[in-house]
């Protein structure tokens, strides 16, 4: 179902069909570069369901009509802010009703990820294949360096899940991200989106399948 943050940036909930307010813990989604989209309207649901956790996704890109295509996408993130995105992220997580949140992410949502580990509302994070440094044209005024963000904050609770055979995750960046204290688990032969979009030519639904009982293991603990 969609909602509206307090900021006005619209979002999608959904809670598990039998939530229990005292069990339940909440998670909050970060999309890709594509942003809320019904691939994430459906994660969101069936994470509910599965995870018994109410869950909430949040467009990345709000107040702008970007399209389909990813040029004006990628064009867009310089006028993105750090700070503004963590305050929708932090509202999202109010928005759950729950004391306990985690933080969920991919491609551009998971170097949001890393950049959300300076807050204290996630108990705990995972990044799928999140950019560990900025991208070239990435680089803004509201845009800072995912490695520095981590350094200010709380590393031991972030899980990156790492495809060996990505461009935008090479390995000297991965073990920068390890030795700030990120908790990294590889797959050697993935490369970048491996595991949250099945009609991607890149998925490979057994890793898939592990990295999301990793992270439900994380989170949970």
């Amino acid at each position: 179902m969609r909602m509206t943050l307090p900021s006005g940036t619209e979002a999608e909930i959904a809670e598990p069909m039998d939530h229990d307010d005292d069990a339940t813990m909440g998670l909050v989604i970060t999309p890709d570069v594509f942003g809320l989209r019904p691939l994430f309207d459906d994660m969101t649901a069936r994470l509910a369901s599965i995870w018994s956790m109410t869950v909430v996704a949040v467009d990345p890109f709000p107040g702008l009509d970007l399209g389909v295509d990813v040029e004006p996408r990628f064009a867009a993130v310089p006028t993105l802010a750090d700070e503004i995105h963590l305050r929708d992220l932090v509202e999202a997580a109010d928005a759950t009703g729950c004391d306990r949140v985690g933080l969920l992410g991919f491609c551009m949502g998971g170097m949001y990820c890393f950049k959300s580990a300076r807050s204290d509302r996630f108990a705990k994070i995972a990044s799928f294949y999140g950019m560990i440094r900025l991208p070239e044209g990435w680089a803004g005024p509201g845009q800072g360096e995912p490695l520095d963000h981590l350094a200010t904050g709380h590393p031991d609770r972030v899980l990156a899940i790492i495809g060996g055979l990505d461009t935008y995750t090479p390995p000297a960046d991965v073990v920068a991200l390890e030795a700030s204290g990120v908790n990294v688990v590889r797959y050697p032969d993935a490369e970048h989106g491996f595991a949250h979009a099945p009609d991607r030519p890149s998925h490979r639904p057994a890793d898939a399948s592990d990295a999301f009982q990793r992270t439900h293991t994380w989170l949970t603990t």
